[in-house]
């Protein structure tokens, strides 16, 4: 497939430009669309779980993607993988969670794991996903977490600069480790902030989710 047509889902508007980018950057020949639902992320954090009603806004937003025209699906807000694999379940193309490429090679670089998010409520399910994934290795897992709340709420107000510093002080913490995740898309800009230590990985969602695809799209 030379030129395939990924739908892009996003539930908050700073995770646009960086899959964008990495499409750009890594696989220019897929035709991208966004879809942005922003009261989703609203919706989470007021009610604090991911509720029946919520699963029926993506299987809403899945449908509607496949039905112009989607060869895969992309989403990248990580707060919502039941909601995810729902709409995967239900459709006919590939569906891919915002991290389960990125976790993938961080499980391959090793079992010490250390995760950075800006968005809190995101934290658990992705620690919930590390967990199975490395179950179902049989690898064993130490995993320390980190949440920068204000890195997002400094993205929100345009301050770029003060994002990525912030995280990147975050990252300074957890050095001793196999691979360092930014849980969200939206932190991608902030792995060139942090600098190299020994054999380390640093791992963002866009790069690892536009390989995954790119690969299984025979791209």
């Amino acid at each position: 497939m030379n030129s395939p047509r990924i739908a892009l889902i996003h539930a908050t508007p700073v995770a646009i430009d960086p899959i964008v980018a990495a499409f750009k950057r890594l696989w220019p020949e897929a035709r991208t669309t966004n879809l942005l639902e922003d009261s989703l992320s609203a919706d989470l954090a007021k009610e604090g779980r991911l509720t029946q009603p919520m699963i029926e806004r993506f299987l809403t937003l899945g449908r509607y993607a496949r039905g112009c025209g989607a060869d895969a699906i992309l989403f990248t807000c990580s707060a919502f993988g039941p909601a995810i694999e729902a709409v995967r379940a239900a459709l006919d193309v590939p569906v891919l969670r915002p991290n389960e490429a990125m976790l993938d090679e961080a499980l391959a670089a090793g079992s010490r794991i250390a995760l950075i998010g800006t968005f809190e409520p995101s934290i658990p399910a992705l620690k919930t996903e590390l967990e199975e994934a490395a179950a179902k290795r049989g690898q064993p897992l130490v995993l320390s977490t980190r949440s920068v709340p204000g890195a997002l709420a400094a993205l929100h107000e345009g301050l770029s600069a003060e994002h990525d510093r912030l995280i990147a002080a975050a990252a300074a913490d957890l050095e001793d480790c196999d691979a360092l995740i930014l849980a969200q898309f939206s932190m991608a800009s902030a792995a060139d902030s942090i600098p190299a230590r020994g054999s380390r990985k640093v791992l963002t969602s866009p790069a690892s989710a536009v390989m995954r695809l790119r690969k299984a799209l025979g791209g």
